[in-house]
């Protein structure tokens, strides 16, 4: 009898692990998850960068790098 028991509360270990494991690799909670950080478009080629990433030119327009800050707003831009 005590083997018998001792086999069961292994199994519902086993079980309660491999369960919370899963739950926890589909992503958990929401609060765990970032907010994820604001991006904007380059004014030179309109691709979206993180605002940490960005660089501003005098005017104060943001761009991916500094090589299109160099090259200036886009040629359609009057900006």
């Amino acid at each position: 009898m005590k083997y018998l028991l001792l086999t069961l509360f292994g199994v519902v270990l086993w079980w309660s692990l491999r369960y919370w494991r899963r739950r926890g690799a589909a992503g958990g909670r929401v609060e765990d998850r970032g907010a994820g950080e604001a991006m904007v478009a380059c004014s030179h080629c309109g691709v979206h960068v993180p605002l940490s990433d960005m660089v501003r030119d005098a005017r104060g327009l943001p761009y991916c790098g500094e090589a299109h800050r160099s090259l200036g707003p886009a040629a359609g831009d009057k900006g």
